[in-house]
């Protein structure tokens, strides 16, 4: 039996601003970092850099130095194999043991822990064991030395590569942030050692999302690195940049066709911030059909979060997730026409997913029962809240994140990514991937949780939703709002080191997936979107970083 809106209901409102880019803004951008002859500068530079990594093998911390650059500069993708090489050369010879560490300068040490914990290696926190004995041996004699506090950056950076229960490192994270603050306050803040002591200590490299840091680091350092690297850079980052300049106008242009921004009128239209998303997640050429596809998954997302949480009736959202666990087109008819809207565009996209896999592959494997089984949980977790809130109750710490690492979304967006960048033979490749990543996938929800509590509490609270993490652990605890907060963030620190775990655990093996790093860049997204507040409910928050990342190309270096 077909159903009808009840309009005289008085549905609640988050009074979300309006996009801040129009269809036709969106659709007038456009990028000259295309064509042939900006793809042959790019062959060539890599040509040039392949040499340079050549030439300073045999000097462990200009290879070292080097690689960090090529990481922070977003070009070290070019050079994989190379990069690969020449830090498995590093650590035979100098990492592997105790007897080869034991007499390098903490500079050397705290570079080569960073990079090759990040890259798989096994290497112990017990190199870090007399740091501060150390530190206080080879302290400069005059200010004008920074060698001293380049080997304390890296010590810092190191630390946050830290596994569950590993002290040293702990202290040392606490021991160079101090130093650290010392040290910039002798040193010129505008210099590129101040300023890069000044980054770090906002947010620790390990944390930020690659592209953005590759932004900043070339505008900060392009008259320090070589101009080869330099020039490589920019080109690159323009020209990726253009390609993702493409992938939004196609999704804006998808997402113009659904009419959601005018039939779901109460919900976020926030195609461009959901773009930003993917961007975070793989920003590289090659992901360019995951990026499009993510996007409409960012956006169906928005809108049925917005339904559960704001505008559907908990009669509505019974039979919404009702229809949505049946996934029978059939049933339909029992819903609103605003929920008609909703699951029509979304079982359109799903379906065309999974129709897209199958005919793209010689297995024959069926994933769509997988994506259902996700977005089922998905709704049945924000059909959880929404009985939460009509029946005010406030559950435990535990109950609320144990519900709430589904309702961020991370698992549907994960299971996705996890097929856009796979080609599995069989189903029981599948079951086995999804059981290995399973930790992995939770570490990193639960850190978008508790920064998203962290950064839209306060505005979700004065309109009256549920309480978010912070108020459960008042209420459960008696603990103030400041002890509160600053409890769930010592929760992401812990939840990073066990992400930090599973992530080098992979890296590790030849099983290393995509939706490992797809995992830990989410997390990655965490502070980019919601250090300042709720920066997909109030996009003016994330402007300048949007604008930064996809609107404004670098400008050359002449």
């Amino acid at each position: 039996m077909a159903v009808t809106e009840d309009k005289s209901l008085n549905r609640r409102s988050a009074n979300y601003a309006p996009p801040l880019w129009s269809f036709d803004h969106v659709q007038s951008l456009s990028s000259k970092y295309t064509g042939e002859d900006y793809e042959a500068r790019v062959d060539s530079l890599k040509k040039s850099v392949k040499t340079m990594i050549q030439e300073v093998v045999g000097n462990p911390l200009k290879t070292l130095e080097l690689v960090d650059n090529l990481q922070r500069l977003g070009i070290s993708y070019h050079f994989e194999e190379e990069i690969s090489q020449v830090l498995e050369m590093i650590y035979n010879d100098y990492y592997k043991t105790q007897e080869q560490w034991n007499g390098m300068d903490m500079n050397l040490k705290a570079l080569g822990f960073r990079l090759l914990r990040q890259h798989g290696h096994h290497v112990p926190q017990e190199m870090f064991l007399n740091f501060k004995v150390k530190a206080e041996n080879d302290k400069p004699q005059s200010d004008e030395d920074n060698n001293h506090v380049v080997g304390m950056l890296n010590l810092y950076e190191a630390s946050y590569h830290s596994f569950e229960d590993e002290s040293i490192l702990d202290d040392a994270r606490d021991f160079t942030t101090k130093y650290l603050k010392e040290s910039v306050d002798r040193i010129d803040g505008s210099s590129s050692l101040g300023s890069l002591i000044n980054h770090a200590l906002e947010l620790p490299l390990h944390w930020r999302i690659a592209r953005l840091e590759a932004k900043w680091f070339i505008e900060a350092y392009r008259e320090i690195v070589s101009p080869t690297l330099m020039e490589l850079a920019i080109l690159d980052f323009n020209m990726v940049q253009a390609i993702n300049l493409q992938d939004l106008k196609e999704s804006s242009r998808w997402w113009r066709n659904t009419c959601w921004d005018k039939k779901l009128s109460f919900s976020r239209d926030r195609l461009v911030e959901g773009y930003m998303w993917t961007i975070g997640v793989w920003s590289l050429p090659n992901f360019s059909l995951g990026r499009r596809t993510l996007t409409k998954v960012n956006a169906i997302i928005t809108a049925i979060d917005d339904i559960y949480d704001i505008y559907g009736t908990l009669d509505e959202l019974q039979q919404f997730t009702d229809v949505i666990t049946r996934w029978d087109i059939n049933a339909v008819e029992e819903l609103p026409d605003y929920m008609k809207i909703c699951f029509l565009g979304s079982f359109n996209v799903i379906n065309e997913m999974a129709y897209n896999t199958l005919a793209n592959s010689n297995s024959g494997v069926f994933i769509l029962p997988y994506l259902k089984k996700a977005w089922v949980d998905l709704c049945n977790a924000y059909l959880l809240e929404a009985q939460w809130y009509q029946s005010g109750y406030i559950p435990t710490l535990e109950e609320y994140l144990h519900n709430a690492s589904v309702s961020i979304s991370v698992p549907v967006g994960l299971m996705h990514c996890n097929f856009l960048t796979s080609n599995y033979t069989s189903t029981q490749e599948i079951q086995q991937c999804i059981q290995r990543s399973a930790n992995i996938v939770h570490y990193s929800a639960l850190i978008l949780r508790l920064a998203d509590d962290l950064g839209t509490s306060s505005d979700e609270m004065a309109r009256g939703d549920n309480p978010k993490s912070i108020q459960c652990y008042m209420h459960e605890t008696g603990a103030t709002e400041d002890e509160a907060r600053n409890y769930m963030k010592s929760l992401i620190n812990k939840t990073w080191k066990k992400l930090t775990k599973e992530r080098a655990g992979a890296a590790a093996t030849c099983e290393f997936l995509m939706e490992f790093e797809c995992a830990t860049n989410l997390a990655r997204m965490a502070p980019f979107m919601y250090s300042q507040g709720d920066g997909y409910g109030r996009p003016q928050l994330a402007k300048s970083n949007i604008l930064s990342l996809l609107f404004n190309p670098i400008q050359d270096l002449h």
